[in-house]
């Protein structure tokens, strides 16, 4: 297990990685003393440095989430959104031909492993207003913002 940390505009993030590609992608309060960091750590966080200074869109670094089948295929689907637009619960749940799961959805959604890159903030309710974000809905209000501004 590789893990490195760094501070953005919106607080400090933890990247876990194996030599596969990330784990995992977190807020934290406080950054690690110690890192063991691999080129895949390094690759993130530099994409990430390059998101926050909007000069990236896309990421192009090899994600291991670990989740199950329909979570997996939620996340994948994320993934599908591009940047600086928006989806609903709905929205995800049409596109893994699962209509009524709408709730899974949101619950496969609320367990996303790595943040940002693997878009849960661009998921809003059908109303069109922010819900739940597990790094809060400031966090989730600012990098929409972040997009639609680049």
């Amino acid at each position: 297990m590789f893990i490195d940390t760094m501070a953005s505009p919106i607080g400090n993030i933890e990247i876990n990685a194996n030599d596969e590609g990330v784990t995992k992608i977190q807020f934290i309060k406080e950054n690690r003393k110690k890192t063991y960091k691999n080129a895949i750590t390094d690759r993130c966080k530099q994409q990430l440095k390059e998101y926050f200074n909007k000069k990236r869109k896309v990421f192009d670094f090899p994600l291991a989430a670990q989740g199950t089948d329909f979570q997996k295929a939620t996340w994948a689907s994320l993934l599908q959104i591009p940047y600086g637009k928006i989806a609903s619960y709905r929205d995800i749940a049409m596109m893994i031909n699962r209509p009524k799961a709408m709730r899974a959805v949101g619950a496969a959604n609320g367990k996303n492993p790595i943040a940002i890159v693997v878009p849960c903030h661009r998921i809003i309710g059908s109303n069109g207003l922010l819900t739940g974000y597990s790094g809060g809905l400031e966090r989730k209000a600012w990098l929409l913002e972040h997009e639609k501004q680049n």
